[in-house]
């Protein structure tokens, strides 16, 4: 989490809302459709946006005019496998800019933007696809997207009313080990009785 960056303002940086989502190829690829329009200029109302860049990407692919944009657009946020820039634009604007990085350089002259709402595969960075430890998640336009100051986490438009349902429960059950826990009985045996181990 790049921005709002500040203790007091990471509550404002929570995001639940549906994937909108932006494909993004080497700026040299000519075989990729290009889009007719900026693609913050057809951003869905109340979704975030997640923009995937390909992998080893060493400029950002997000900045400060398009964080102002996105604001206008009601977008509530971006999430970047890749980097950003202008930092200090997004965090006065307190817009959520989640990434795997920060760079000075700007998309230009190294990638540039192919698609809009189409599955994406988001790779571990620093693994090859085969390789991996952790599995690539695949975002589908209209997946929900939780992000706060902890990371970032796709929910399947499918499994959402079971991750809520699940959420729910283990909130309730942390509620219960919290209330032991501060009243001295200890972690272990809080999470035997309500985890049951």
């Amino acid at each position: 989490m790049f921005s709002p960056g500040t203790p007091a303002s990471t509550q404002s940086a929570k995001v639940c809302a549906p994937a909108y989502t932006v494909k993004m190829v080497p700026a040299d690829d000519d075989t990729s459709p290009k889009l007719s329009a900026h693609f913050v200029d057809t951003v869905t109302p109340g979704s975030v946006i997640v923009v995937d860049a390909p992998p080893g990407t060493k400029n950002a692919v997000w900045g400060g005019l398009m964080t102002a944009g996105a604001q206008v657009r009601g977008a509530v946020g971006v999430v970047i496998s890749g980097r950003c820039r202008d930092l200090a634009e997004h965090r006065a604007a307190g817009f959520p800019v989640f990434a795997r990085g920060h760079s000075t350089l700007g998309q230009g002259p190294f990638v540039r933007p192919s698609a809009i709402n189409v599955p994406l595969v988001i790779i571990p960075e620093g693994t090859e696809e085969s390789s991996s430890a952790f599995p690539s998640t695949g975002v589908l336009p209209g997946d929900w997207i939780v992000a706060d100051e902890d990371g970032v986490v796709c929910v399947p438009q499918a499994l959402v009313t079971q991750v809520v349902e699940l959420a729910t429960i283990g909130r309730e059950i942390d509620a219960r080990c919290m209330e032991d826990i501060k009243a001295g009985k200890g972690i272990q045996a809080s999470f035997l009785k309500y985890r049951g181990k």
